[in-house]
């Protein structure tokens, strides 16, 4: 079954022509793989992100946000080596919470 033919565009500050369309396609393809990898993986394994039940598009979105924003502070700290560990002691402690987000403000 052949698949209907999709158009995306890109954004690099490299030439076009710096690489052969082969060349931007693997590149493009390692990046994302690299986001994938990094970042769902993370909020799918230790954020449960795939259980997920919910379907309305706010709720789901704004679960969504707080599991990037967690994992930001996550990356900035250095005293917790798990986000499991990380996450409970943050909601362990609202108010720690509260004050990350109004430093970052």
């Amino acid at each position: 079954m052949l698949k209907e033919a999709e158009e995306r565009i890109y954004l690099s500050t490299a030439e076009a022509d710096s690489r052969t369309p082969q060349q931007w396609a693997k590149l493009i393809r390692g990046h994302w793989g690299g986001i994938e990898n990094r970042n769902h993986w993370r909020k799918d394994a230790c954020l449960l992100e795939d259980k997920t039940t919910c379907k309305q598009p706010g709720v789901v979105g704004a679960f969504g946000l707080l599991r990037n924003i967690l994992l930001f502070f996550y990356a900035e700290q250095d005293v917790h080596p798990t986000i499991t560990g990380y996450v409970e002691s943050t909601a362990a402690n609202p108010s720690k919470a509260y004050s990350m987000l109004k430093a970052k403000l």
